[in-house]
């Protein structure tokens, strides 16, 4: 399973000497209190760890720069307990160039009204004291979340664990490297993209490989290494011969695994956590990568077919923000558009993805009339059910745009005997008609990432961190 490195946020108050040393110590422990309540909650996927009390430009900016240059940080959580003059911020707001999250809250959720006096006022100034702070934010064009609401409510930390997930990502994104087998499929429009405009705004390195570099590695795979995966894959899947003979079966399932090893070496040798093949290019090799490429997902690669790069990244992406639960690439297939039973029938030609299975996956084997090669080996399963999104990132030449629709997943009610693939269903939370139109108007392509795990709150929190433009249907 790919690793993400151990990340921990920050939390910064903001105050100011005005109130003196009583009122600074007060503020440090109620902050102390938060975050312990915080990380004791067990809801956050990161820790927060209290960094100080900020009451001057020079701390603030000391400590932005800090967290700039901590690999281990992720990002900047602040709160203004009391009034703390915004202009103390502008040095180290600007500076500050990872993911910054303002939590708009008050120590207590009340009013004490039969105690409440100045002191308390002045010590207890959230209220005014994130107005003035937003501001600076605004003003500096800060694309900063707010996150409104009380400490200890369920619903907050909700969002703070959300938006922690969507800084992870962001910040691995830059990490991200897709190996690419062979070129984009001939003649298609969607999938090409500007390489050098991803690095730079999104972080993705996209290097390419001919295949008879996966050829070479496949060559080292022996007997024992598959004898190994073919163990495992018997212990979690269910093996059906079906029509097939069983030696032929077998010697099937067993190429596919060569070629999960062989990319799985190559990937860990080279840093490469995305890739792409394409049926238009499988020089040297026997079957086009299925079974191979769904335990590769499984594992938290991200993948896209025909050289699709871009969603091959984007995969990898959410899968880190997801904790690769329910997630992965897609293709608007086909359709039912009977009134009343409006449904897409998302698939591939062999990998989906058995994150999103919702039933025990099968591995079969059966004939692919593409690609003039062997019948391969694929996970054959059903769908989720569920709130999900469907999302793809196209390249328009001057800007890539983030286009997503929120989406009723579904589980199908019929069997489908003589289809060889996996399927989701899921139909546009705004209707099929006005979706799709709207999809189609927007450019978004026919390859996507499906989740039942992301949230359209972090694809737009995603896209402001990117500086993306962002569309989301509705």
């Amino acid at each position: 399973m790919l690793k993400v490195p151990a990340y921990k946020f920050w939390f910064i108050v903001g105050s100011q000497a005005l109130y003196g040393e009583d009122d600074l110590k007060a503020v440090e422990k109620d902050a102390r209190t938060i975050v312990d309540s915080l990380n004791d909650s067990k809801k956050l996927p990161y820790p927060v760890e209290f960094k100080e009390v900020a009451i001057d430009a020079q701390t603030i900016t000391s400590a932005m720069k800090e967290a700039n240059f901590r690999d281990e940080i992720a990002g900047v959580i602040t709160w203004m307990h009391t009034f703390s003059p915004a202009k103390n911020w502008i040095r180290g707001t600007k500076l500050l160039q990872k993911p910054l999250l303002h939590l708009a809250t008050q120590f207590r959720n009340d009013i004490p009204w039969d105690t409440i006096d100045m002191d308390y006022m002045n010590l207890n100034q959230s209220a005014h004291g994130d107005r003035e702070y937003g501001f600076i934010n605004a003003r500096l064009r800060k694309h900063n979340k707010v996150v409104y609401g009380y400490w200890q409510d369920s619903e907050v930390q909700q969002e703070i664990a959300d938006w922690m997930n969507a800084v992870v990502g962001y910040n691995e994104s830059f990490k991200i490297k897709v190996a690419r087998f062979g070129d984009n499929m001939r003649n298609v429009a969607v999938t090409e993209g500007d390489k050098i405009e991803a690095e730079i705004q999104l972080g993705w390195t996209v290097d390419y490989f001919g295949i008879g570099d996966l050829v070479e590695e496949m060559s080292h795979v022996t007997e024992a290494d598959i004898d190994q995966e073919y163990a495992d894959l018997e212990a979690k899947y269910d093996l059906v011969v079906g029509d097939n003979d069983l030696a032929f079966y077998k010697d099937h399932v067993r190429y596919q695994l060569k070629e999960k090893i062989a990319m799985e070496r190559f990937f860990e040798r080279g840093g490469y956590s995305a890739f792409t093949t394409n049926f238009e290019d499988l020089w040297g090799i026997k079957q086009l990568p299925g079974l191979a490429v769904q335990l590769l997902n499984r594992e938290g690669y991200g993948f896209a077919g025909e050289g699709d790069w871009k969603t091959a990244a984007l995969d990898r992406l959410l899968k880190i923000v997801s904790h690769n639960q329910q997630t992965g690439f897609m293709e608007d297939y086909t359709l039912d558009l009977r009134k009343g039973h409006e449904v897409i029938l998302g698939s591939h030609m062999l990998e989906v993805d058995p994150t999103l299975a919702s039933t025990k996956p099968r591995v079969e084997v059966h004939p692919l009339g593409i690609g003039n090669r062997e019948d391969p080996a694929r996970l054959v399963f059903d769908g989720s059910a569920g709130d999900a999104i469907d999302v793809t990132i196209s390249d328009f030449g001057d800007q890539y745009k983030m286009i997503t629709y929120a989406v009723d997943a579904k589980n199908p009610d019929v069997p489908a005997p003589h289809l060889p693939v996996a399927r989701q269903l899921w139909t546009p939370k705004m209707g099929l008609k006005n979706g799709a139109t709207q999809w189609i108007q927007d450019g978004g392509g026919h390859h996507t990432v499906f989740s039942l795990s992301v949230t359209e709150t972090q694809l737009h929190d995603l896209a402001q961190m990117f500086d993306l433009t962002y569309i989301n249907i509705q």
